[in-house]
């Protein structure tokens, strides 16, 4: 095996030549180049090598790799290093070719801003940086963007998104949509303003640990739930406020319901009254008319009552007059009776603890009605009486009448 050591283009080239008429018939033999390689058809005489190994000097510069594996089990893809397009006007760029599946997965167009890719020694990349501190590290002077681009070549419908921040905030883009930014998140954001824990609870200003499905917090430490099952928690402060909108059409009003919660819960709609107010010691009060369902198409088991034995069971119901022990301080009293015995006397309501008032009227307007019965026969009975005591008056006096 031979070994050529040279200095200039001029020894390479009889090296060369020497290296055909030695080797003609026999083995492949290795080349050492002692110095700097000018390859290529514009090569001149004595190459301006600079710091330059290996230079390449012509009009179509390539370089391929031909894999000449026979095998089944190796691979034998041919690749080639492109410089420039060799078209009039073709783009100035540097390309990998895959030759086999004639495509180029790699190219760096010419005019590339510095450090357009950068692979620091931790594997971090730069994007427009030398200096990566992130495992994907993009920089740019105005709103460095990750765009996602779904093209339709797989036969799903095309979508663009864009993923980008700047000094107004970071935001996701809908392009395909009229670029609108459904999500938005402004510079400055207090930290964990939004959280999605494990379970999908949600919370927002309330920390990582939101209580509830959706947890929101206009201050004040986060809280145990009340309910492990609740679906929604807002804290404050101060009084919890939130409103719900209807915005009208042009001209009109809009609508705007009202919720707050001072140890009272009220729903107002407008700057009027509210029309719904819930105390913390149970006492409801509404502007309005309390409507309760008695359609009786959501009803079964329709049976009549007495109205007598009605009566008589409201005759023999204890009343008194009380106060709620919540009450105490303000000494609020109420009439009517206990829970307890209306339970015992009518069997009504959902357990002796408590008296609806669909019930309570319904006892009411029975009663009613058997007064009204009693009432109108003592009226039929007054009646018959009056009229046998007017025919005893006329009696009276026709007999006066033949005396005198």
């Amino acid at each position: 095996m031979s070994r050529f050591s040279l200095n200039s283009r001029a020894k390479l080239v009889t090296a060369i030549g020497a290296l055909c008429l030695m080797t003609t018939g026999a083995q492949a033999q290795n080349l050492v180049v002692d110095g700097s390689l000018c390859v290529g058809n514009d090569c001149p005489t004595s190459p301006a090598f600079g710091f330059a190994t290996i230079l390449l000097q012509e009009n179509n510069l390539r370089i391929k790799a031909l894999d000449t594996s026979t095998s089944a089990s190796f691979p034998t893809t041919d690749w080639q290093i492109t410089f420039n397009e060799s078209a009039n006007g073709g783009r100035n760029k540097f390309s990998i070719v895959d030759l086999d599946s004639d495509r180029t997965p790699f190219t760096i167009e010419a005019r590339a801003r510095n450090h357009s890719l950068y692979v620091d020694d931790g594997g971090r990349i730069g994007i427009g940086t030398s200096t990566p501190v992130a495992d994907l590290h993009a920089k740019t002077g105005n709103t460095p963007t990750l765009r996602l681009e779904q093209d339709g070549a797989s036969g799903f419908t095309s979508q663009i998104w864009d993923v980008a921040g700047n000094e107004a905030g970071f935001f996701i883009r809908d392009v395909t949509g009229g670029s609108t930014l459904p999500f938005r998140i402004r510079p400055g954001a207090a930290n964990a303003s939004l959280v999605i824990d494990g379970d999908d609870e949600v919370g927002i200003s309330v920390g990582t640990n939101p209580r509830a499905k959706l947890h929101i917090s206009n201050g004040g430490a986060v809280q145990p739930a009340p309910n492990a099952e609740d679906d929604m928690i807002i804290q404050d402060d101060g009084p919890v406020r939130f409103a719900l909108i209807n915005l009208s059409p042009v001209g009109g009003a809009n609508e705007i319901w009202t919720f707050t919660n001072n140890n009272t819960m009220r729903l107002s709609a407008g700057t009027d009254d509210p029309e719904f107010i819930l105390d913390d010691s149970g006492n409801l009060t509404i502007l309005g008319a309390l409507t309760e369902s008695s359609d009786k198409h959501a009803k079964m088991a329709i049976e009549p009552v007495s109205p007598d034995e009605i009566l008589a069971k409201v005759t023999a119901l204890p009343i008194a007059e009380w106060t709620y022990k919540h009450d105490a301080e303000a000494g609020t009293r109420h009439i009517g009776p206990m829970a307890q015995d209306f339970y015992a006397a009518f069997g009504t309501g959902a357990d002796e603890r408590g008296i609806s008032t669909l019930d309570s009227a319904g006892v009411a307007l029975a009663a009613i009605q058997a007064l009204a019965a009693e009432n109108a026969e003592q009226r039929a009975e007054n009646a018959e009486q009056r009229a046998l005591n007017a025919q005893l008056m006329e009696r009276l006096e026709a007999l006066e009448q033949q005396l005198n």
